[in-house]
């Protein structure tokens, strides 16, 4: 079992100039404690559920690449980026770009993308749905092109690139780990057996039944389901004790997943990494 942190805000004791020391000391924290994975959000106000919009969120790729300078072991992901956000091309170069200055540390976090609000606030376009997933599996097959090094012209519905060249390729071999977030049952799922490295789902009643779900698209696209890593978001708090975490990660670990990601909104409390790194100690 891999153990995670997700940092979703930089909400932090102090004024501003507090967010770069104490993100940084987080990340140096967690990859001196052995802790597998370091993940942002990919979005660019706070969302809600975490705070208000107006609340303190560093552009994601930015931050991880930050974050690549200050450790050495740690992996390092966006939890996910909105397909829609960057072109495609720009953003397979950007996560290229954080897995060669990283040393091959960098996932490609993705999915469909959701804020609206955010979108219409910096002028992002923002299609309907159906169009959304379109937009995603394109840039999910430009990903594995680039990543091959294939500078064949890409001609699709949505995007057309001339010469997809990628140069310097990834570090990672055969290329950065595709993870496709969400759970929906009929598109996403079917997107992760397709394209993924692995998948991310919400620490919820019906995990189980998404992996079910997972495993019958594999099934279907002749994948084998064991080669995707199957992680899970879960909340740590500054109330969470080693007991319920461990139990967590039990409960998790039996019903199919892999990688357990705990997301920290106050991720400077001092028992936060000591908490996942006495669960990392466990699981070794």
């Amino acid at each position: 079992m891999r153990i995670g942190i997700q940092i979703p805000s930089f909400t932090y004791p102090g004024d501003q100039s507090q967010i770069a020391p104490t993100f940084a000391q987080v990340a140096r924290d967690a990859d001196q404690a052995g802790i597998a994975s370091l993940w942002v959000m990919d979005h660019f106000f706070q969302i809600r559920g975490v705070g208000a919009p107006e609340e303190p969120m560093l552009e994601g790729y930015t931050a991880l690449a930050y974050a690549a300078a200050l450790t050495e072991r740690i992996t390092l992901g966006t939890m996910v980026t909105g397909a829609v956000y960057r072109h495609p091309g720009v953003l397979v170069k950007t996560v290229t770009t954080l897995d060669v200055l990283s040393g091959g540390r960098a996932w490609f976090g993705v999915g469909a993308a959701w804020n609206a609000d955010e979108s219409a606030g910096l002028g992002i376009p923002f299609p309907p749905v159906a169009e959304r997933f379109e937009r995603l599996e394109e840039t999910l097959r430009i990903a594995h092109q680039m990543f091959a090094g294939d500078e064949s012209p890409i001609v699709g519905r949505h995007y057309q690139l001339e010469r997809p060249l990628n140069s310097p390729p990834p570090v990672s071999r055969p290329h950065p780990r595709i993870l496709v977030g969400g759970g929906g049952e009929k598109k996403t799922l079917r997107l992760v057996a397709r394209y993924a490295d692995g998948c991310n789902l919400f620490d919820t009643p019906e995990l189980p039944h998404k992996l079910e779900v997972l495993r019958e698209h594999c099934a279907r696209e002749g994948r084998a389901y064991g080669d995707i890593e199957k992680t899970a978001l879960t909340i740590l708090t500054p109330e969470s004790t080693a007991d319920q975490l461990e139990d967590t990660v039990g409960r998790l670990g039996e019903a199919g997943v892999d990688h357990v990601i705990f997301s920290c909104r106050q991720p400077y409390e001092p028992s936060t990494v000591p908490l996942l790194a006495g669960l990392v100690a466990k699981a070794a």
